[in-house]
């Protein structure tokens, strides 16, 4: 029965965000994707404003009594080339509302009219200006999903490289890792990926970065060093060809000595936690990252009402 409701919603899922296509003109991608997901109410009692930090425009997400929270940094996805914190509005404001932490999410910039390392540029410009404004790394988590969990990870590398202080904590949604492709998951999921062929991934790279580039652990985390990570939460379908990215970067922040919890989920795709609202895995999955953030942050839980969701 559970199989059969997975590939029902499936089913419905495909026809809602559509297959990621480079043949597509990227305008239109980004139109549909907005038009679809950029509609998206935010949970109720989460109030979103959008304010420019150091000349690049961000959501601040702020659940009710929370305005002192602690803060998730959150990168959104969008395989580089669409995407934007509109797009993301739902799904950040139901992680900040069950964790009670305010979330920031930056408008970087896009490809391929700005190609790496442009995104990271904003990123980090972004994150500096929010340790200049006064907030402390101790009370910030950092995050992202697919494409925007490879630049939460390249902002944590860069930042560790520079010398300078990292979140407490990261939490990372069927992250994008290896640009370059070598994931074994890339063939053995993808006939069962409701959003992604391998085939495809090539071309969407080279919007982004050159060849040559693609093996750079700024691009392709798999292949840094992860020594000094902060704790970090790692969720994964075990239906994506990027399923291997995920158990690859878990196994290298353990290689580091570092703490990695990583989640497979059976039957679930690409950022499944996406369908708050449409499905009881996405719900658990939420749940899941607001315990994670709650006991490194000793936050107090804010009620998800889940019967209300909408």
């Amino acid at each position: 029965m559970a199989s059969l409701r997975s590939f029902i919603i499936r089913q419905i899922s495909k026809q809602y965000m559509k297959r990621v296509n480079p043949s597509r003109d990227v305008h239109d991608m980004r139109r549909g994707f907005e038009m679809r997901a950029g509609t998206l109410p935010a949970a109720s009692g989460v109030t979103v404003r959008t304010e420019s930090i150091d000349g690049i425009d961000c959501d601040l997400h702020v659940p009710n009594g929370c305005e002192d929270a602690p803060l998730i940094y959150y990168l959104h996805g969008g395989a580089y080339m669409m995407g934007s914190p509109r797009t993301h509005r739902r799904l950040v404001s139901y992680i900040a509302r069950a964790s009670g932490m305010r979330a920031v999410l930056p408008d970087y910039r896009l490809a391929p009219e700005n190609r790496f390392p442009a995104a990271l540029e904003d990123s980090l410009r972004v994150w500096r200006a929010l340790l200049k404004g006064g907030a402390r790394p101790e009370d910030m988590a950092i995050a992202g999903d697919s494409a925007g969990g490879n630049l939460a990870t390249a902002t944590l590398l860069s930042l560790r490289d520079a010398g300078e202080p990292l979140p407490a904590a990261c939490f990372l949604l069927s992250p994008w890792l290896d640009l370059a492709g070598d994931g074994e998951s890339h063939h053995t999921r993808s006939k069962y990926d409701p959003w992604f062929k391998p085939e495809y991934l090539p071309e969407i790279v080279h919007r982004f970065c050159g060849d040559d580039e693609t093996r750079s652990p700024l691009v392709s985390p798999v292949f840094a060093d992860a020594a000094g990570f902060p704790p970090t939460l790692i969720q994964v379908g075990d239906h994506e060809i990027l399923l291997s990215d995920s158990t690859r970067m878990a196994d290298n922040i353990k290689a580091a000595g570092g703490y990695v919890d990583l989640h497979i989920w059976p039957d679930m795709w690409h950022v499944f936690q996406f369908f708050i609202g449409q499905m009881p895995e996405s719900k658990k999955a939420i749940d899941d990252i607001a315990r994670f953030l709650r006991s490194e942050f000793s936050t107090d839980r804010v009620d998800l009402q889940e019967s209300k969701v909408a």
